[in-house]
């Protein structure tokens, strides 16, 4: 991912620039990551606008759920700061 946004509790959230789809529609590409005891990283891929995950590993539902109202509550400053790039 392009840009940088937050680091919360060993989480770190990156995002790509607004990308245009095939079907015209702009997204963003966002992932959640964070180191874990394994020697590796959890993390969490998905999209806005749909503030949902496609592709995770290693983070319970819970979190997942936390994460998806993260990205919810920070969508209009994340599509702002992409639409600057």
């Amino acid at each position: 991912m392009k840009n940088y946004y937050s680091t919360v509790d060993g989480v770190v959230m990156t995002f790509s620039d607004i990308l245009c789809t095939y079907d015209g529609f702009d997204e963003i590409d966002v992932r959640f990551e964070r180191a874990n005891d394994k020697g590796g990283f959890d993390f969490a891929e998905g999209k806005l606008p749909n503030n949902m995950f496609y592709k995770t590993y290693g983070f319970s539902e819970d979190e997942l759920m936390e994460l998806e109202q993260y990205l919810k509550n920070n969508a209009f400053l994340i599509w702002r700061i992409a639409g600057e790039q």
